[in-house]
């Protein structure tokens, strides 16, 4: 728990991380470098709502931009915020050849 100006939070404050490239995959999964190093798997399947329904069409997922550290399609029209894809990844280790 923790309060931000005067308002209090049931979970852990999370430092602000950005997202650093993105490329995206097969099934609306996507590879992520955050600003703190990581690469992680993320989901966009769990990116609900009317919003999000343009990137059903395979030709708008694929092409997502990074603005400002945040991960955008449609030259900004939807975006997703960092935080959330990084608490909503997974750790992602490239095998070592």
């Amino acid at each position: 728990m923790y309060v931000k100006e005067g308002i209090v939070y049931g979970e852990q404050q999370m430092r602000s991380v950005k997202v650093k490239s993105v490329k995206a995959l097969d099934d609306m999964i996507m590879l992520i470098t955050f600003s703190n190093g990581e690469m992680r798997v993320f989901d966009a399947t769990v990116l609900n709502g009317t919003v999000y329904e343009e990137l059903k069409t395979r030709a708008v997922f694929e092409n997502p931009g990074i603005d400002h550290g945040v991960v955008t399609w449609l030259d900004g029209k939807v975006d997703c915020s960092p935080e959330y894809m990084y608490q909503n990844s997974y750790a992602y280790e490239p095998l070592a050849i």
